[in-house]
């Protein structure tokens, strides 16, 4: 396994990150631990989720899965860099979701108990929040930082010029600053090109592609849709959306690789 340094910082992570949406609604538990325990037999030491991720409100379904992965011990947590992520609704009140200082203490100690751990590695904003100012976002990690809850902290689906005023604020304030950006990011999906990633550069930010294969597109899921758990009605539902919204993306893919398939008409609906 190849490993590098997460931006400026000095952890070093594995260049591949195992990303865990799918812990919970698709990937049953064991199946879960099962990936994790082969995960880092490959040297793999970068897992990433989300409080939200289980995709049913207020239960963090997919850290809870991980939190009891990392209770088994046998060295599970020790050898794992663990990135989550906040701002989504946790519940149905009106600070139970985004960047609030408020919002960031409560969310942290949640997905802190959930995974079972005393910290978090990379502590990641899924969104910006425009009606946070980032002085009082900084304000809130740093004390995360001095409690010991958290250690570097990262963005995810932030602008470029979200970063730059992230950054510089940060900067006011002799902070770190963001270490990493999350970005959709891959073959078909090229706007990060355009702003987010020169302003990494400049900032010196790692970059963390989500759907690196566009969903499994890039992976020839097309070809094996009607195979095994890709069958699954929740993966044929998820990838008819993404062909109904992306089919511009779906010619471009028939230039990248010749002869690619399209999806069989019976599931594009």
């Amino acid at each position: 396994m190849d490993y590098t340094q997460l931006g400026r910082t000095g952890l070093k992570v594995s260049r591949l990150c195992l990303g865990t949406m799918n812990f919970g609604p698709v990937t049953s538990e064991d199946d879960s631990f099962a990936i994790m325990d082969h995960a880092h037999e490959l040297g793999i030491n970068f897992f990433d989720t989300a409080n939200v991720y289980g995709w049913k409100k207020g239960e963090g379904i997919t850290e809870n899965i991980i939190g009891r992965w990392f209770a088994q011990g046998g060295g599970r947590r020790e050898k794992t860099v663990i990135a989550t992520k906040l701002y989504g609704d946790m519940g149905d009140w009106p600070n139970d979701g985004r960047l609030s200082a408020l919002n960031i203490r409560r969310a942290a100690d949640a997905s802190l108990k959930r995974m079972q751990t005393d910290y978090i590695d990379l502590y990641q904003a899924h969104h910006v929040d425009r009606s946070t100012p980032f002085e009082e976002f900084w304000e809130a990690m740093d004390i995360l930082k001095q409690q010991g809850k958290i250690l570097y902290v990262g963005s995810s689906n932030f602008a470029g010029w979200h970063i730059a005023k992230a950054q510089e604020a940060a900067a006011r304030r002799n902070s770190l600053g963001l270490v990493s950006e999350q970005s959709h990011y891959n073959l078909i999906v090229r706007a990060p090109e355009l702003e987010v990633i020169p302003a990494a550069e400049d900032y010196g930010l790692g970059l963390i592609p989500w759907s690196p294969l566009a969903g499994g597109l890039l992976g020839g899921i097309l070809r094996k849709i009607d195979k095994g758990r890709s069958a699954s009605e929740n993966m044929v539902r998820a990838r008819a959306l993404e062909i109904k919204l992306d089919e511009k993306a779906l010619a471009r893919l028939d230039e990248i690789f010749p002869g690619f398939k399209t999806a069989p008409e019976e599931y594009a609906w």
